[in-house]
């Protein structure tokens, strides 16, 4: 399969709805679904059909973040994500952005499928950096992993 940027506000808004809500074990609350709908509309992503997507947010000249991805269910464990984080590399690079960090749920608050979303960035050379606490309400810790480009 292979990777392509999106072009187009409102389709990359559709894309992300439609991958979001295919994994209700990740992106259960509505609010932040319609949140990352709304943002990405205006973010560099990228597909793998309507089967995945990633989208970047650039904070600095030289620093970038996987804003948001998702990979679906039946789809897991295909190299999906892992081709659309070498994409993202990949345009980061050509654009001389030296680090990239990712957000996902700490491990202080046990959940089976972040476990398996932290190794999945661990195996894409990420490492943990910090568990913030606050920055998503008490109940959901946000781990931030980093990586050098």
């Amino acid at each position: 399969m292979s990777i392509v940027e999106i072009d187009g506000a409102a389709e990359r808004s559709r894309l992300c709805e439609v991958v979001l809500r295919a994994l209700p074990e990740w992106f259960g609350i509505e609010e932040a679904i319609l949140h990352y709908v709304d943002e990405v509309a205006g973010l560099p992503t990228f597909e793998v059909g309507e089967d995945a997507l990633l989208a970047l947010k650039l904070h600095t000249p030289l620093a970038a973040e996987i804003y948001v991805m998702g990979v679906r269910p039946e789809l897991h464990r295909q190299r999906l994500g892992t081709q659309l984080v070498t994409a993202a590399e990949t345009y980061l690079r050509a654009r001389n952005v030296e680090l990239l960090q990712v957000k996902t749920l700490g491990p202080s608050r046990a959940d089976e499928h972040y476990e398996r979303t932290r190794r999945f960035y661990e195996s894409c050379g990420f490492t943990p950096l910090e568990e913030i606490h606050g920055l998503w309400g008490e109940d959901n810790p946000c781990l931030l992993m980093v990586k050098s480009l």
